[in-house]
């Protein structure tokens, strides 16, 4: 059993090396199968690349953390590697907080300086009279400056439809999966799965709903990633959190079938723990979506 004063060193592994592999073929893939679409390529292979890339970096994360699962019960983990995986799990959300301020910092660019000096506002006066002189500046952009190459949507979506009910459904979501971190510490099993349950059925319904969402939006609407800036800005910032929420909701499987299996004690439970900050994480970006993408 490893002391307060000990710290595990694990032995040689290769899934740093696979993890490589994976990565770089993820990114190679992803970027052919952007140049392959501006570029009209029907055939590309660039999807096939991604997707021997993902599979990599699946076949690495079941097999890395199944290596720390074991190596945990095994008892080989101190309280100062413990102290070491809640750092580590801070900063990855710190680096999605991040990530996160990138795009919401680009919405704000583009709909309070880009567009308004499109428009002729402010330093973009002589801008405007030269290109676009007829443009007005307005946001939601559903008509583009150059319209004959960028038609914009017909419409956006109503925030008070399929928005305001996936914002219900997270922010339920949130509570149940707090209502299971408490039973978990109360040793209470039975409750952790019930509520487990309950917080991945309102996860997956979110998704279902979005998926419905872009249904709507491309073929009732015309809001399209090729619609302009504000299409582009739609998907990016509802596209990314939606695969978040898909990574958050795969982590909570996973932590529900631990707790099948038996797995944690009302003491050392932090595998949970991290699941829950990622997954309220993700809620807290969408109230900021919700507000600053649809209602403002």
């Amino acid at each position: 059993m490893a002391g307060e004063s000990s710290y595990y060193v694990p032995a040689q592994s290769k899934w740093p090396i696979i993890a490589s592999i994976g990565l770089f073929l993820t990114v190679v893939g992803a970027g052919i199968m952007m140049n392959d679409m501006s570029a009209g390529v029907k055939d590309s292979t660039g999807h096939w690349v991604l997707f021997a890339g993902g599979l990599i970096m699946a076949y690495m994360l079941f097999g890395w953390f199944g290596n720390v699962i074991q190596e945990s019960r095994s008892g080989l983990y101190s309280e100062q590697m413990d102290r070491s995986f809640r750092w580590g799990m801070f900063w990855f959300i710190f680096s999605e907080v991040m990530f996160f301020a990138a795009f919401f910092g680009t919405l704000f660019y583009v709909r309070h300086f880009s567009v308004p000096w499109i428009g002729g506002e402010g330093a973009g006066e002589m801008t405007h009279m030269l290109l676009w002189p007829e443009f007005i500046s307005h946001w939601p952009l559903m008509k583009n400056p150059d319209n004959t190459s960028f038609q914009g949507a017909s419409g956006v979506i109503d925030p008070f439809h399929l928005p305001l009910l996936n914002t219900l459904l997270l922010v339920a979501s949130s509570v149940t999966a707090t209502i299971a971190h408490h039973a978990l510490k109360n040793n209470e099993r039975t409750k952790v799965k019930l509520w487990l349950v309950a917080t991945l059925i309102l996860g997956f319904a979110f998704l279902f709903f979005q998926a419905e969402e872009y249904i709507e939006a491309y073929d009732n609407l015309g809001l399209t990633l090729a619609s302009g800036i504000y299409g582009s800005t739609f998907f990016i910032l509802t596209g990314f959190h939606g695969a978040h929420v898909t990574l958050g909701a795969i982590m909570l499987t996973i932590m529900l079938v631990r707790v099948m299996k038996g797995h944690f004690t009302p003491e050392k439970h932090f595998a949970y723990e991290a699941a829950s900050w990622y997954w309220h994480f993700v809620d807290v970006v969408w109230i900021g979506l919700f507000v600053f993408v649809y209602l403002v």
